[in-house]
């Protein structure tokens, strides 16, 4: 049966107790818990009168634990240990958590990175991590705040907020000296196709159709499985490449693309904003809006409680600053140790 708890010896005797065990000398003990050697060795023999056993063996210029001694710190240091754990996560100042957004590699580089200097300016105090993947990930389970999505107007992710529509326009580099799309164009050039194997974006072969150039015959197609590599290659101008335009837009307006073509509307797919947790916290809310309004959008609904005002803080920092260390309940010093005169106070606290 356990000891019952009004038997056990009081916290600042144990406390004593593990402090002297931990350095092996009342000296060094009595520094780390800012009291004198006196006070540390009456800890010391009021926890041996009241468990009846010696906890020490004194020799002349060492100590060392009895059989009891051995035992009693074995459990009473992991349980210190722990409270000072404890303590350090209770007590130590709340870690700035960064706001995490998701989105795919395409949209990432052409859509997101280039627009977080204004979220920089708006935001000052804002941590942020962007997380580029091409793969749908759990949001809750990887700690993601916000996600931009691509999905089916008609099924898109529960209680999400709409960006923008997929407009799909083909583009090129300037260099190839085109003004539109036509049979002549497409046998002079290149195609770029993205081959998507789970976002359906508009094919090559689907956008000549509905353009009436299903008999033309282009010069190539070169084929690849990362939309920005498309980008990157029609910005290099080897090809004429297909792009949503919200996210190719940017590169129209620094004249580093052309639009060959009126955007083709497919308004059956949309991007989208989703929330990892419904009842995000401010700065979550914050960056949601941020991100509607750079979709040039009104304001979210007031069902996802994106719907609040800028915030006073002011823009982003990159990356999350480091945590501030935080001392050991039981520092260590190297004042005195193992001198003669601290060992014979040692002996003379424990005799």
């Amino acid at each position: 049966m356990a000891t019952p708890l009004v038997r056990l010896a009081p916290l600042d005797l144990i406390r004593g107790f593990v402090a002297v065990g931990r350095r092996m000398s009342v000296t060094l003990a009595a520094e780390d818990l800012c009291l004198t050697q006196s006070a540390v060795s009456r800890q010391i023999h009021s926890l041996e009168d009241a468990l009846g056993v010696p906890l020490f063996h004194r020799g002349y210029r060492s100590i060392s634990f009895t059989q009891a001694g051995e035992r009693l710190f074995s459990t009473s240091d992991s349980v210190v240990r722990q409270l000072q754990d404890a303590f350090e996560a209770i007590t130590r100042p709340a870690e700035r958590q960064p706001v995490t957004v998701t989105a795919s590699i395409g949209a990432t580089a052409l859509w997101l990175l280039p627009r977080l200097s204004d979220l920089q300016r708006r935001y000052r105090d804002l941590d942020v991590r962007v997380a580029a993947n091409d793969k749908l990930l759990d949001l809750r389970t990887e700690g993601i705040d916000l996600a931009l999505r691509y999905a089916s107007v008609a099924n898109p992710p529960p209680g999400a907020t709409r960006l923008f529509d997929d407009t799909i326009i083909a583009v090129a580099h300037p260099s190839l000296a085109l003004e539109r799309l036509d049979a002549d164009a497409l046998g002079r050039h290149a195609l770029l196709e993205f081959d998507a194997l789970r976002r359906p974006l508009t094919r090559w072969s689907d956008h000549l159709a509905a353009l009436g150039l299903s008999e033309a015959k282009p010069r190539s197609i070169q084929h690849f499985d990362q939309y920005d590599q498309v980008m990157q290659a029609a910005l290099a101008g080897q090809g004429i490449a297909l792009g949503t335009a919200d996210l190719v837009q940017p590169l129209i307006d620094e004249g580093r693309l052309v639009a060959l073509t009126a955007g083709k509307n497919r308004a059956a797919y949309a991007y989208w904003i989703v929330q990892g947790e419904a009842l995000a916290r401010q700065e979550v809310l914050d960056v949601a809006q941020w991100l509607a309004e750079q979709a040039r959008l009104p304001e979210p609904s007031a069902e996802r409680a994106m719907a609040a005002g800028p915030s006073p803080r002011a823009a982003v920092s990159p990356c999350p600053p480091a945590a501030a260390a935080v001392p050991p309940y039981l520092g260590a010093s190297a004042a005195a140790r193992a001198t003669e005169a601290a060992s014979a106070a040692e002996r003379a606290a424990l005799s």
